[in-house]
């Protein structure tokens, strides 16, 4: 079974509850065997780290099969505006309030949802 690629974006200025929630979120991506991505972290299957800025939000977003939100910065809105415009799926914890978006209160449902 091929392995599912997920985008996890998050605000640069996380709340300490946020910060939790994404760990929650790798740990149980990874777990589950999907290729997580995003823009620089050493536990990460793949790191975009680009140094193209904003634009990386673009690259990150389009490797993926999916997208999980956590938290409200503006790059984390782009990501999901991007996502969203390429037809990804996106799932949102404790991150904005976008008509469209999947939103769900758990780690865990966050993943099952990406996964889905």
């Amino acid at each position: 079974m091929p392995r599912k690629y997920v985008a996890v974006c998050g605000a640069s200025e996380a709340t300490a509850a946020q910060l939790v929630a994404a760990r929650e979120v790798g740990r149980l991506l990874a777990e589950s065997g999907a290729v997580v991505i995003n823009g620089a972290n050493a536990n990460l299957t793949i790191s975009l780290p680009t140094g193209m800025g904003q634009a990386r939000n673009v690259l990150i977003v389009t490797a993926a099969e999916s997208v999980i939100a956590i938290g409200e910065g503006w790059g984390t809105l782009s990501e999901i505006a991007v996502a969203r415009r390429l037809g990804r799926p996106v799932v949102a914890l404790d991150s904005w309030s976008v008509k469209g978006l999947e939103t769900v209160s758990t780690p865990s449902a966050a993943v099952r949802r990406a996964l889905g």
